[in-house]
């Protein structure tokens, strides 16, 4: 080496060239016509002037594997038989023989071949790739042992100076779709072309198989860079997937070509149904392309408009490459039905398959082989594996180095080719360039046969030459494939994407909620929207893969889908799109268009948003009696509103929406009005008298503005009555896909570990917003984002907020109950009611009796101080007498009026009143013969009414119950004048059931008072159990109204 190059192969004694090649000339045979040739090197020798020696070997001997160009005549000693002698004229081109005379003859063989110096490039380089055929018998090996690069067979050169706008030009229609993959064993380039047979192609669809080390992976590496090389992406796109693992394609996503890369779906099979609705949706989109361009039958056919001039854009060829699919029918058996639709209507809608595998098992193709033109067999594991491929065993025996194949396109046979590879490490051009000319500036050296020294290398750039570099002409480290896909990344038009990523990153408020913005009639809202207010919410996005994008998840929650049940195992993320659905409508809502109660059964995260002005309430486990108040305020406004529009005529909730809004009609001060539960099951088992009451508010509140969402673990846990009720369903990862409501199949795809992740009520997946509009996306520091949310909108908002939940209040003045003038006189107010918070009255002319139970110091004895008290307030002593039955006193002071004809404080005399008062009391029995009149009005006997008030009965009620005597006249006591008031202690109530009076009462349905007591006791009156319960507080039950919590009255003796 030179500072010209290598050593130029040039002498000018032809002697010295014999002494140089002695040894190799040597060993070869003299030359005789037909004879095959040796295994070394062949030699072409020029002699163009020069000494040639008389004894010259090479002047004057005929050497096998030798061949002489002379130019000048210095070698005419050699034997005529193994000399062609041509002779070149103006006019032509001669050969010319000797006759056995001598004499010569000539014959025209053409004209010189006059080429100029591009066409002569153009022609080596077409030939460059192309090997002599071993016509001779040799071994076809020694041309498919040549390893080639995808380059050689393009003609590319230098691929780091690669031109899409030159290799991308326009091809001929012959060459469109079709791309070199190898040489043959003639050393032909072999092409593999995926256009329809009809076009002159190979046909649009084709299988690989290959075992491990066979070269399939690199095969389907070159040929997908070959087209892209060759085909810009306007042409032609990629879909690209590998089953298992991702190496197959690593490196090809950056090609605009390609329009997906979908890889390693072993591990992640829910992708794999994911992929069939994006393949199966693009075929769709392009059938609805053409139908919309002009109902053009094929993609052909659009095509040729185009080239016509049609203002159509460009649709390109969409080529799906599937590595391993085997697995993946052995996975997902259902998607051979795809991949038969994609070979059926392939062809005219321009999506073309390309199905590669390790192995084939015969039958697994079912009717989708007979849509597979053309097949490549690398070297397989079996014989029967390359018959089912190629109809021949000759696969199995191909030789172990990988790149060796079969391509089989017709009926005709099958190809012989060794494949091109890309994924080598790039061997730059100038390798044999002298290591020292790499420092500083090249010079051109004159090309010559003299000797040209090396320049001297300049201290300075010796001393900064890096030792460790490596030496120009070896390998970069960068393989092919990379220096090629970099000289493609950005060039030509984005594929269109048929596959979006999985559904990842949960979006925010802030990303799918219009521009937000503060005004004074809005607070913080979006304002100009043409959306706002209309009753919907943004909770998410939705994957649609089938249609191949991702859409906002609105509810709307105008019409029959008003309520919401949400479902989901623990983490699934239940808690938190409850929170997102509630300030999203808070956006785009103010506080008198809605307004949200919460119960927060979930671990308190709706805690957070009882600050917003929309929130009227958010009441947990623990404190009960919000909990009753909120489900018993929405039963209130539900029965307002039954008679507010019956009276206004307002025939619908929209009506009421509109009429609102217009100002016609003035309103009840609440707009929409949502129950929100987080955690049904805690309803059922710690409130289970409420949820009917919540289900009758779901089954007939969405006509008047009455919304309610649940979220609970499971959907069983919602009874039918409610369940069916809930006409948008929110489904998260279940802890058993079988629980689904939904879809079984799609309950398995949700991912597990992944919060957000659900299914819409169509079968959808989508993945919940999180509710923060900060800038920030994370959830671990959500609960900061919650609170900065609702500060703002709190902040923005200065109108009038939700109604609170009214409670009922610890203490209740006997004086704020009505008096006898409001009540009238057979009526006695003795508390509030929790559900309307109205008077609650015993009406002792249509129930004669009352029985009160209470542990100690709940309130029982005030409440017969009030009962005795309102007797004594609205009638005389001639209308009403009371004998008191006190063991304890505690009645003692009370009513010490006319009224009270009678005081026992002991068994005995008690028993003495008992059996005074039995006497006349019989003496009032209806006699026989009274008429119904008579019956009706009481008039067949004259006196007041009596009213028997017994305190702590549990006291009374022993073994000689004074009372006894009385329970027979119990049930006819609105004939005689009769009213039996008790109260005794809650435990031991169960066994009081039995008693004579109490079942009689029981029988007889008398109103109860069940106040604070343990639930063990068991159901008393009405199905109720007795809890613990604050002062004052009980479970009114009766027979029209049912079991309804009260507070009690308090009489302050002071």
């Amino acid at each position: 080496v030179d500072a010209a190059g290598m050593v130029r192969l040039m002498t000018d004694n032809l002697g010295e060239l014999d002494r140089l090649l002695g040894d190799d000339l040597k060993e070869r045979a003299r030359f005789r016509p037909g004879s095959p040739s040796d295994a070394l090197p062949y030699h072409v020798l020029i002699v163009d002037g020069g000494h040639v020696p008389q004894d010259s070997q090479l002047g004057s001997d005929a050497i096998q594997g030798v061949t002489v160009i002379d130019l000048s005549g210095s070698t005419s000693a050699v034997e005529e038989a193994s000399t062609l002698r041509m002779e070149v004229q103006p006019d032509g081109l001669f050969m010319i023989k000797l006759d056995h005379a001598g004499k010569e003859h000539k014959t025209r063989l053409g004209d010189p071949d006059k080429l100029d110096f591009m066409r002569m490039e153009g022609l080596a380089r077409q030939l460059s790739p192309l090997r002599a055929s071993n016509s001779t018998g040799g071994d076809v090996e020694d041309v498919l042992s040549i390893n080639t690069t995808l380059t050689d067979l393009l003609g590319i050169g230098d691929p780091t100076r690669l031109d899409p706008s030159v290799t991308w030009r326009p091809r001929a229609g012959r060459n469109r779709l079709r791309v070199p993959i190898g040489l043959g064993a003639d050393g032909r380039v072999v092409e593999l072309d995926i256009k329809e047979s009809a076009q002159g192609g190979m046909g649009p669809h084709g299988l690989v198989i290959g075992a491990t080390g066979s070269g399939k992976s690199e095969l389907l590496r070159t040929l997908v860079l070959g087209l892209a090389v060759t085909h810009s992406s306007e042409i032609l796109n990629f879909v690209l997937v590998d089953f298992k693992g991702g190496a197959t394609f690593l490196g090809l996503d950056s090609l605009t070509h390609v329009s997906a890369v979908i890889t390693n779906l072993e591990d992640e099979l829910p992708l794999v149904d994911r992929m069939h609705d994006a393949l199966h949706g693009e075929m769709v989109r392009r059938q609805e392309l053409l139908r919309a361009a002009g109902n053009y039958a094929s993609l052909r056919d659009y095509e040729r408009a185009r080239e016509q001039g049609a203002d159509l854009d460009p649709l390109p060829t969409l080529f799906v490459v599937l590595d391993e699919f085997s697995e993946l029918l052995s996975a997902k058996p259902e998607f051979i039905e795809l991949f038969v639709m994609i070979g059926r209507l392939g062809r005219s809608l321009g999506v073309h398959l390309l199905l590669a595998s390790q192995r084939l098992e015969e039958g697994r193709l079912r009717g989708l082989d007979t849509h597979l033109s053309y097949r490549i067999g690398l070297r397989t594991f079996s014989a029967m594996e390359s018959r089912v491929v190629l109809g021949v065993a000759d696969a199995y025996e191909l030789p172990s180095a990988p790149g060796n194949g079969y391509l089989k396109f017709d009926t005709t046979g099958m190809t012989r080719f060794k494949a091109a590879y890309v994924s080598g490490s790039y061997q730059s051009d100038n390798r044999h360039s002298g290591g020292a000319a790499q420092a500083g500036v090249r010079q051109v050296i004159e090309y010559g046969p003299a000797h040209v020294p090396l320049p001297a290398v300049p201290q300075t750039q010796a001393a900064q030459a890096d030792p460790d570099a490596e030496p120009e002409g070896g390998s970069s480290g960068t393989s092919l494939l990379d220096i090629v896909v970099e000289r493609l990344r950005g060039q030509g038009p984005a594929a269109h994407r048929i596959w979006l990523p999985p559904l990842g990153e949960s979006p925010t408020l802030a990303h799918l909620l219009p521009p937000l913005s503060v005004t004074p009639e809005l607070g913080l809202s979006t304002p100009g929207w043409d959306g706002r207010g209309r009753l919907a919410a943004v909770i998410g996005i939705i994957d649609k893969p089938f249609e191949q994008r991702r859409d906002p998840h609105w509810l709307d929650l105008s019409g029959a889908a008003g309520h919401v049940g949400v479902a989901g195992g623990t983490q699934s993320g239940k808690s938190t799109v409850l929170r997102t659905l509630i300030t999203s409508m808070a956006l785009t809502h103010t506080p008198r268009e809605i307004q949200f109660y919460c119960l927060d059964f979930g671990g308190g995260t709706l805690a957070a948003l009882e600050g917003l002005p929309h929130v009227g309430s958010v009441a947990n486990r623990l404190d009960a009696d919000r909990v009753r108040r909120t489900v018993a305020e929405l039963s209130t406004i539900l029965q307002q509103r039954e008679r507010d529009f019956a009276a206004s005529g307002v025939d619908s909730i929209a009506t009421y929406r509109r009429r609102i809004a217009d100002g016609s009609l003035q309103g009840d001060g609440w707009g929409d009005v949502f129950l929100v539960i987080d955690g049904w099951l805690t309803v059922r088992q710690e409130f289970e008298n409420l949820e009917a009451v919540i289900t009758d508010l779901a089954a007939r509140g969405l006509g008047y503005g009455i919304h309610v969402v649940a979220a609970t673990n499971k959907w069983s846990e919602f009874r039918p009555g409610i369940r069916d009720l809930f006409g948008t369903r929110i489904e998260f990862k279940l802890g058993d896909a079988y629980e689904s409501e939904i879809s079984r199949k799609a309950s398995l795809a949700v991912p597990e570990g992944v919060p957000g992740r659900g299914l819409t009520r169509e079968g959808m997946h989508f993945l919940s917003a999180l509710p923060r509009i900060d800038g920030l996306r994370g959830s671990d520091d959500l609960a900061e984002g919650v609170r900065a949310l609702v500060d703002v909108v709190k902040d923005s908002w200065q109108g009038p907020v939700a109604p609170p939940v009214r409670l009922l209040p610890d203490l209740l003045p006997a004086q704020s109950l009505p008096g006898h003038e409001q009540t009238g006189s057979n009526r006695i107010a003795i508390g509030i009611d929790e559900a309307t918070l109205s008077p609650v009255m015993l009406d002792f002319e249509a129930d004669p009796h009352f029985i009160v139970f209470g542990d100690t110091e709940c309130g029982k004895s005030n409440v017969l101080k009030l009962i005795m008290e309102g007797v004594v307030a609205r009638k005389t002593p001639k209308e009403a007498m009371m004998i008191v039955i006190d063991y304890r006193r505690a009645l003692l002071d009370t009513a010490v009026t006319d009224h009270r004809i009678g005081y026992a404080a002991s068994s005995t005399a008690a028993t003495e009143l008992v059996q005074e008062i039995r006497s006349a009391l019989l003496k009032r029995l209806p006699p026989a013969d009274l008429t119904p009149e008579q019956l009706r009005d009481r008039s067949w006997w004259q006196g007041s009414d009596l009213y028997i008030v017994v305190d702590d009965y549990d006291l009374v009620a022993t073994s000689n119950n004074p009372l006894q005597p009385l329970a027979e006249l119990l049930p006819q006591a609105r004939d005689i004048g009769l009213h039996l008031v008790i109260a005794r202690q809650s435990g031991g109530a169960n066994r009081a059931m039995y008693d004579h009076a109490v079942q009689r009462l029981k029988e007889m349905g008398s109103p109860a008072l069940i106040m604070s007591g343990n639930r063990e006791e068991g159901q008393l009156f009405g199905n109720v159990r007795p809890q613990p319960l604050p002062p004052g507080r009980g479970f009114h039950v009766d027979r029209k109204f049912g079991a309804r919590l009260i507070q009690t009255a308090y009489r302050d003796d002071s």
